[in-house]
């Protein structure tokens, strides 16, 4: 479906590229070539801008739902949880952790809890 939504999307994109690009200038920079310019009122509109008018709606309405669509699909997950790389943690997990490689570290002899750091061991 957001394949869908986003190859129309495209189209609509390149089709409302091309119907600007292939109206009338106006001239005068809006309007600031003196009296007759943008503020002398609007003239009809002619087909072309018709048409630019529904791409330009289509167009926001696809963006619209382009965002509902990925909203929905990255609910209950979060941006930090994508870039850390590791998956989260599930704490109802009852698995026992696999051992630290200590690299030669041992807990010190007197401590038998599991989260006091390791010292050097001496050789």
């Amino acid at each position: 479906m957001e394949n869908v939504i986003l190859i129309v999307h495209l189209l609509l994109a390149l089709g409302l590229i091309a119907v600007v690009l292939l109206q009338r200038s106006e001239g005068g920079g809006l309007g600031m070539g003196g009296p007759g310019g943008a503020a002398a009122g609007r003239p009809p509109l002619t087909a072309i801008s018709k048409v630019t008018w529904v791409l330009a709606i289509a167009f926001i309405i696809t963006s619209i739902g382009l965002t509902v669509v990925a909203a929905q699909k990255s609910a209950g997950s979060s941006v930090l949880d994508r870039l850390g790389g590791a998956p989260a943690v599930d704490a109802t997990a009852t698995d026992t952790p696999a051992p630290l490689e200590t690299d030669g570290l041992l807990p010190p002899p007197s401590s038998t809890d599991a989260n006091t750091p390791l010292v050097p061991r001496a050789d």
